[in-house]
């Protein structure tokens, strides 16, 4: 019996697929930098499934939730992809996986605090409208 297997691979940086998801990648985190929930929130799906190392399964409400009382801090959280690390891979008939490391940094008692994280998310291409469906977010 033969098996065939069709490589898909990385998507090249200058591909369609790519610039589409690093632009949303982009976008996204621009809102989230700014705390505007209306345009954040508008990235993820209804059925939202974000898996968390440190913090389980976690859905849609709770996610928006979250990222609300963040946004509600007084210091100001940011985020920054890190250079050179984003991979972008197609799905057929779906969308894409959206792998890379960000950092999130902020001042706390007049100290610059910086984490590095890493990150998979899966896109779902619904006739256009790209969201994000599926997060795992690890090595906190």
């Amino acid at each position: 019996m033969a098996i065939g297997w069709t490589s898909f691979g990385q998507q090249g940086k200058s591909t369609e697929l790519f610039q589409r998801i690093a632009h949303l990648d982009s976008a996204m985190f621009q809102a989230y930098n700014q705390r505007d929930m209306s345009t954040f929130k508008q990235y993820f799906t209804s059925d939202l499934e974000w898996f968390q190392d440190n913090g389980g399964l976690l859905h849609y409400e709770t996610v928006i939730a979250n990222f609300q009382n963040i946004f509600n801090r007084d210091y100001v959280l940011t985020r920054k992809l890190v250079p050179g690390t984003l991979e972008v891979h197609p799905i057929k008939d779906y969308g894409a996986i959206h792998i890379g490391r960000h950092t999130f940094s902020h001042i706390e008692n007049g100290k610059l605090e910086v984490g590095e994280f890493k990150f998979l998310m899966i896109w779902k291409n619904d006739q256009g409208n790209w969201k994000i469906s599926r997060v795992v977010s690890y090595d906190h």
